[in-house]
């Protein structure tokens, strides 16, 4: 085990990760942040578009440019998981498979959450090459195109909408034999002529060569097996915060999210913050998840400075 005490560990560097790790730098706060890799979700964005003050940024370049920044403020990193969490006398073990043990006063949680998947062997493939996450992000990428929308909840609709401006057609599917979202948003969306609504419908294989194609599904009232025409396909199923670590330390939502009081991204646990995706805060935005990790690092600033 490293003896040194740090003032902060941040678990993470996403976007509430970096911009908190950029900050604590500035801020001379004794830092170390603990990662398995960089960008979050972003690096599975094959465009974004919506980056304040970058028009345009490919997710795996979004990953290197949070990677140069930390290095070139002098943050220092363990690239590793997060394999254990306990405390003594108001100090938390942080411990990694491969590099030991690390102790802090303080922990920023800034792990984010993952995309449910769909489970089938071509999904990973076609990842940034037409199998989205993000409609927010890459809706403005199918101008014109036919998409299809897997999952008929509020996740579903949300993307449905973001599509609608773009999109000349979209497939809605969903696995039960009703959609589950909003019925005033189900309506709307049931009324547009762009959208078709698919039930029963069960996604089995994703087709292309070196892009999306189509879509196979399997028609559980029929039990037939039905192909769609699309050039993109949004997988809209729900999330799953990065929480299993900490699950029995901080408070979570009934979503398994991690509850933190707004202004300051504190927890219910003395000494750990929470930021980003991760938390229970609404709009899981790259934007709005570095400003969470900005906001939580201010706050332990505060602490440590007092």
């Amino acid at each position: 085990m490293n003896n040194e005490i740090y003032e902060l560990i941040i678990l993470g560097a996403g976007p509430a990760g970096t911009a908190a790790g950029v900050y604590a730098s500035r801020k001379k706060i004794k830092t170390l942040l603990i990662t398995e890799g960089f960008g979050g979700q972003a690096t599975a964005a094959s465009q974004i578009e919506n980056i304040i003050g970058h028009p345009l940024r490919q997710g795996p370049d979004l990953a290197l440019a949070f990677e140069r920044h930390l290095k070139a403020v002098g943050m220092e990193m363990v690239i590793d998981r997060i394999s254990g969490l306990k405390q003594n006398n108001k100090v938390f073990e942080i411990s990694t498979p491969n590099n030991g043990s690390f102790q802090t006063q303080n922990i920023l949680i800034a792990l984010g959450s993952q995309h449910k998947t769909l489970g089938i062997a071509t999904e990973e493939k076609f990842k940034g090459r037409g199998v989205n996450y993000c409609s927010t992000c890459d809706a403005p990428l199918y101008k014109d195109k036919i998409v299809a929308v897997v999952g008929g909840g509020n996740s579903g609709f949300d993307a449905v909408i973001d599509l609608l401006p773009y999109a000349s057609k979209i497939y809605l599917l969903e696995l039960l034999d009703h959609l589950n979202g909003d019925p005033f948003i189900a309506e709307r969306i049931r009324s547009n002529p762009k959208v078709e609504t698919i039930l029963n419908a069960k996604t089995l294989e994703v087709t292309g060569e070196t892009m999306v194609e189509g879509l196979a599904y399997q028609d559980l009232k029929t039990q037939e097996k039905k192909d769609l025409t699309v050039q993109g396909i949004f997988v809209e199923i729900g999330m799953k915060p990065n929480v299993e670590l900490f699950k029995d330390w901080v408070k979570l939502s009934p979503l398994g999210e991690i509850v933190v009081e707004p202004l300051s991204g504190r927890t219910s646990a003395d000494g750990i913050w929470a930021a980003g995706d991760i938390t229970n805060l609404p709009y899981k935005q790259i934007n709005i998840a570095m400003g969470d990790g900005i906001r939580a690092l201010l706050d332990i600033y505060g602490k440590l400075r007092k």
